[in-house]
């Protein structure tokens, strides 16, 4: 295992506002969202590229089933899924990002303004918002 920040919080080391976790993924809020409801996917074994991971498929079922969750919950017009490789990435440890997106949002290219929440209770409100549409989802 890494000393990465990501293995810290797959591990409860550190503090992170959780969306959803489960054998094989952690998903939460990223600290410095795009907007406010942008959560990092991050697979709980530690490996930093898309090529070291060895359950692709059952990772990216997760992704896919955050995307959805986070545009119903957030009543987003869609999502922006990303995921660097090595470059550009922060932490070495692979993580998706899922943003959600609306018309107009102001969002070009790539370059990402970051915002903050106002408090961890707002942040905490999105994280439930999230989570209660990603259990519908699966229901």
């Amino acid at each position: 295992m890494s000393d990465d920040l990501f293995c810290e919080i797959v591990a409860g080391e550190r503090p992170a506002i959780v969306v959803h976790e489960d054998d094989l993924t952690v998903s939460f809020l990223d600290a410095r969202p795009v907007f406010k409801g942008h959560v990092l996917v991050v697979p709980r074994v530690h490996v930093e590229t898309l090529g070291d991971l060895t359950e692709v498929g059952p990772f990216f079922e997760r992704v896919q089933a955050m995307a959805r969750a986070v545009e119903e919950a957030l009543e987003a017009d869609g999502t922006f899924v990303a995921l660097n490789n090595r470059v550009s990435q922060s932490v070495p440890h692979l993580h998706v990002h899922v943003v959600p997106r609306n018309r107009k949002d102001g969002l070009r290219g790539f370059f990402w303004p970051r915002t903050r929440y106002e408090s961890d209770e707002e942040a905490r409100s999105y994280a439930a918002a999230i989570a209660r549409a990603l259990t519908g989802a699966a229901s």
